[in-house]
Formats: structure tokens, sequence, C-alpha cells
């Protein structure tokens, strides 16, 4: 068996002190940028790796953030994760992720998991029945949390979100003054405060329109393209049938568009369509998706960046930082297919 490379190796191959190599290899800024450069060429060439668990020992930090979301495979938390991995990048952070898919089981496991690590923070999108007793389970442990997307009422620290009930009803505003006064909300639950606040966006915004809502207006689901497929022929089921749906997700807008080709419809023409989230398929689906921007790349950057403060000793703080949402209007409420502008299902052909 080879011999293993140690500190000192990499020090008298190069005639400087293992405290230099060790503050080299952590990128501290007390060694000159240049030495570090060379202690690392060194180090790769002779194969040493760098002993994180004994580190973790010296310092009491491991180094490893948890971050714990619902889906990776939607990609909103994609943006978010990036984020999240850029200013975690920037302080030699790692993370390790979990996709919970809303089990409230593999998110306890994933928690107890980094709590037998040792990892030095948590930056979570809660499950859906994520009791506050959870939050503040880690927190008792030196577990610090951060929350992104969702909320958990009672669980002492902050959270990153977009504002989703304004964001709604900028969504349901535009379909509003566009002429529709029948429109359907696809998508999303009660059970997360995401799909509180987006409904509630909904609800407000044709109370304040004078528009009285209809029950089978409400077609509720997860966030995902078969979703949004599913709910089609529920939605082309409802007596006086809506001119146009809001949809919870992009993902959600995209799948009921689908339903609606199937169908025989032309989205944005026969049914004028909105999504959220402002992924980058958005713009490119056809039609091109009117949809409302929540600032998940900022949500990831800031919860990130909140994260790395506690673990510098800043307290924890219970608060929700909203980012603002933007609307971003496309054609899928007026589209304008190659040949011309076709009728809509709210005039005559």
């Amino acid at each position: 068996m080879a011999q293993k490379v140690k500190l000192s190796t990499i020090a008298d191959a190069l005639g400087l002190s293992t405290a230099t190599v060790s503050l080299a290899l952590r990128d501290s800024p007390l060694v000159a940028e240049v030495t570090r450069e060379r202690i690392k060429e060194e180090a790769r060439a002779s194969g040493y790796i760098y002993n994180r668990r004994a580190a973790s020992l010296r310092t009491s930090k491991s180094g490893i953030v948890g971050v714990c979301v619902h889906d990776i495979m939607n990609p909103f938390f994609g943006e978010i994760l990036q984020s999240i991995e850029n200013e975690l990048d920037r302080h030699r952070q790692t993370f390790i992720l979990c996709n919970h898919y809303d089990e409230l089981s593999k998110q306890r496991a994933f928690v107890d998991t980094m709590l037998q690590l040792g990892a030095d923070g948590l930056i979570m999108s809660p499950s859906i029945g994520t009791p506050a007793a959870d939050i503040r389970l880690a927190e008792d442990n030196d577990l610090p949390c951060v929350l992104i997307a969702r909320t958990v009422e009672g669980a002492g620290v902050t959270s990153f979100r977009g504002d989703d009930s304004y964001g709604m009803s900028l969504a349901v505003e535009h379909l509003i003054a566009r002429g529709h006064r029948r429109i359907a909300m696809i998508g999303g639950t009660e059970l997360t405060s995401t799909g509180r606040d987006r409904e509630k966006g909904y609800l407000n915004a044709l109370a304040g329109a004078g528009i009285e809502f209809r029950p089978e207006w409400r077609v509720t689901g997860p966030r995902s393209r078969h979703s949004g497929f599913d709910a089609t022929p529920q939605f082309l089921a409802i007596p006086d049938r809506p001119t146009a749906a809001c949809c919870f997700s992009d993902l959600v807008a995209l799948g009921f568009m689908y339903g609606l080709s199937r169908a025989g419809l032309r989205p944005g023409i026969d049914i004028a369509v909105t999504g959220y989230d402002d992924i980058d398929e958005a713009a490119i689906a056809m039609p091109p998706l009117t949809t409302v921007a929540n600032g998940q790349s900022e949500v990831g950057r800031r919860a990130a960046a909140a994260l790395l403060a506690r673990l510098q000793g800043a307290p924890a703080v219970d608060r929700v930082e909203l980012i603002t949402p933007e609307l971003k209007i496309r054609q899928s409420c007026d589209f304008l297919w190659p040949t011309g502008r076709q009728p809509s299902a709210m005039e005559p052909a």
C-alpha cells in the first residue's frame, strides 16, 4: 500500500512550514496568492487529499451545508440552487443536496444525516406538513436553518421567497385588462404557503375587478407538467367555460397548453394562459408564455448569504423576506400565428 501523503511531505518539498501549507490549502489570505497556487499544484502532483474530518475536529466546522428542496427537476429550483452554489463557492462551502418530494419522512432523514455529519447549516424548502418543531430541533442542535420558497409558521428563522400574492394578482389583472371575466386558476394547493398566497392573489384580483369567483374555476394539483396536462379535461368540462387560465407555475402552464392543443384548442387564442416563475423555457414555448418572474436567483443568493452570516455568529431572525415579482408579457394571452391573427374565444369568427 502506498504511503499516505502528509502536509509535512508538501512542506518539505517546497521548503515551507506545515502551518503555511495548511493555511494555503484552506485559501487563507494570510498566504500570498502565488504561494497558495504553488502549494496547491504540489499537493495535486503528490496526490495529497485534504482530510475534512480531521479539519472539522480542529475547527468545529465541516465546510458542508445541507440543501433540501422538493423537486430538483423543476427549473425553478435549478435556478435557486445555482445561486446558492455560486454564493457558497465564494466561501469555500460545499453543499449536499436532497430532494424530499414532499415526503416529510425523507426530509427528516436528511436533516438527521446533516446533524450526524456535523454540517454547518441547512437551506430548505420545507416539505408539506413540516412542523415548526422540526426546524427548532435543528436549530437547538447547532444546525442553523434558512428557508426558501415556502414558510413554516413559528419556525423562528428567516425565509426568502417571492411575493406570491402580489405576483399572482399581476397575472390575473393582466387577463382582466385583456377583457377576460371568466378566469380559472390551475394547480397549487392550500397545503403550502406558496399555494395559499398565490390563490389569495388570484381571488383578490377577481374581487378587485368586481368578478364573482366560482368554485369550479379552481382546479388544484401539483406544480408539474403532468398536473397541468391532467387538469385540462376538468377545465374543459366547466359549465360556461372560462376564457382564460392563470396557472400556479410555468410547468403547470406548459402542461396545460399541451392539453389544450391535444384537445384541438389553440393556447393564446382559444384560451388565454399565464404561468408563474419565468423559467427559461417560458420564453421559447409555443406560444411564448406570459408569466411572472419570481426572483428565484435572488432568493438563492440572499438565502446563502443569510446562512453564511449565521455561521459567522449572526442571530436567528424570525422574518419573511419577499422579493418583488415582475410580470413578463408574451403571446400566450394574445398570440399572433404566422398566417395572421386568428379570432379568439372572446370574439366572433
